[in-house]
């Protein structure tokens, strides 16, 4: 059998490694979009590497765009198989794939129009709401911890990942010629400290582990708190500068944290009175969903919800929901935090609120976590002067800043300890993905010095033959 990889090699976004079998059976392992690229993004998006009709089946991890975003896409181009993920994976895909499709088609609407006056060349979304109408009717849900036959060859069992609602590490046994091969593709490991979340759970011994690597090569201060963080950012920006608080963040998980640590904020009547947007409606819709899934949260949360029905709830916050309101909500001038997709700030609503304000001095940009370095988000992490946004050179004058200790991801002893299950003389390999190459050197080096002898990073559409 072969292993290729087509996303998310010695990069962080855009998820897909196929598993073809010797009888030419294709499995493929999450279809995320490419995210924060800068020019190569379209490119990147637009080639999957392999036929779309090939492709058996797919396993999808978890609901996050860089690891299902490009699914209607491969409907499109053929897929016809089935989709397995867990029912919460199924929802918020549900509600992430369609707003994609809507961010598409209006961003592509939105650049036409504007480069309509200079003949430029016209954009195109990748897919549309159709697409995610069929793409959607080919899921399956399967529960955690329940070894699933697919076929005569292949079984899968979904283990947790801590890393979102409903986020799964996928374990596959597949069998050719008389022998099985043990996989397990980690998707993205959760922290083992996560403020909402259980922690990642074990998983059976693996011949070959495929590992995200995000961050490799780093360790989450564990004494640095959000939430007083962010008490020191809206009294500084919003109080003292009377100012706007945009916080980018990615409307399913990151969003929610944010508002739960607001929540925590009120409960120790530390939150200053002020309007609190949450301009994204996918995360109005997350909201609920992830409330829906009570059972992943973890003890301390279990424990909060006997004082406070709703963890995500607090004085002054308001949701914003048509496009008009966002738009007016550009134009308000009063002090304020917004809290607004995508999280590195390359597209949807979030986009428009830093072009509205990043030339005021006032004002200021919070990431919520990571960032490609060529993304908007990175660019202004990276402390660029000038930025482009909607084909506008803007001058940041805005203050900008990041809260590093928000990520969903696990850090380098997280995912050492992720693979600290395993009987490291009997994996072959461990695959290092969704990292960049020079953290993935690192946490290689981790994994050596802790008895995984072989360790790969593999580039892009790179293919390994599994023994």
């Amino acid at each position: 059998m072969k292993l290729s990889f087509h996303g998310a090699a010695r990069t962080v976004t855009g998820t897909k490694h196929l598993l073809t079998l010797d009888n030419g059976k294709k499995y493929l392992l999450d279809c995320g979009m490419f995210q924060g690229m800068g020019a190569e993004t379209d490119a990147l998006n637009n080639e999957f590497g392999f036929d779309a009709k090939g492709v058996y089946c797919v396993f999808l991890s978890h609901a996050h765009i860089d690891h299902s975003g490009l699914i209607p896409k491969l409907v499109k181009e053929g897929f016809t198989g089935k989709i397995y993920s867990t029912q919460a994976t199924k929802d918020l895909s549900e509600i992430l794939l369609y707003d994609s499709a809507e961010i598409q088609v209006s961003e592509a609407d939105y650049m036409n129009k504007r480069r309509g006056a200079t003949n430029g060349e016209a954009c195109h979304a990748l897919y549309t709401v159709d697409d995610v109408v069929a793409a959607m009717s080919l899921f399956e849900t399967i529960e955690y911890n329940e070894w699933v036959k697919i076929d005569e060859d292949v079984e899968v069992m979904y283990s947790n990942a801590g890393h979102l609602i409903g986020s799964a590490a996928i374990n596959i046994r597949a069998t050719e010629n008389g022998k099985t091969t043990a996989i397990t593709f980690s998707g993205d490991v959760g922290r083992y400290r996560s403020a909402l979340l259980q922690p990642p759970a074990e998983f059976p011994q693996a011949d070959y582990v495929i590992l995200e690597s995000t961050y490799g090569d780093k360790m989450h201060d564990i004494a640095f708190s959000t939430i007083e963080n962010l008490e020191k950012w809206i009294k500084r920006i919003c109080i003292k500068r009377g100012g706007k608080l945009i916080i980018p963040a990615f409307s399913v998980g990151r969003t929610q944290e944010i508002l739960y640590s607001l929540n925590q904020l009120e409960l120790e009547h530390r939150l200053p009175e002020l309007n609190y947007f949450v301009d994204s409606p996918l995360g109005t819709k997350a909201t609920e969903v992830i409330k829906s899934y009570k059972n992943d949260y973890n003890d301390r949360l279990q424990n909060i919800l006997k004082i406070d029905e709703d963890p995500f709830l607090f004085k002054g916050l308001k949701y914003v929901d048509t496009a008009d309101d966002s738009k007016q909500l550009v134009e308000y001038k009063e002090p304020c935090v917004i809290i607004s997709s995508s999280g590195t700030a390359d597209a949807g609503r979030v986009k428009h609120h830093i072009f509205s304000c990043i030339d005021g001095e006032a004002n200021a940009v919070l990431m919520s976590g990571y960032c490609q370095p060529s993304s908007l988000g990175g660019r202004l992490l990276n402390g660029a002067q000038q930025v482009e946004i909607f084909g506008d050179t803007c001058n940041v004058k805005a203050e900008v800043g990041q809260i590093k200790s928000m990520s969903a991801h696990g850090d380098s002893d997280d995912l050492c300890r992720f693979v600290g299950c395993q009987d490291t003389e009997k994996v072959k390999t461990v695959f290092l993905v969704h990292g960049e190459y020079l953290a993935q050197q690192e946490l290689a080096a981790r994994l050596n010095r802790k008895g995984f002898e072989k360790v790969e990073m593999p580039s892009m559409h790179q293919e390994f033959i599994l023994e």
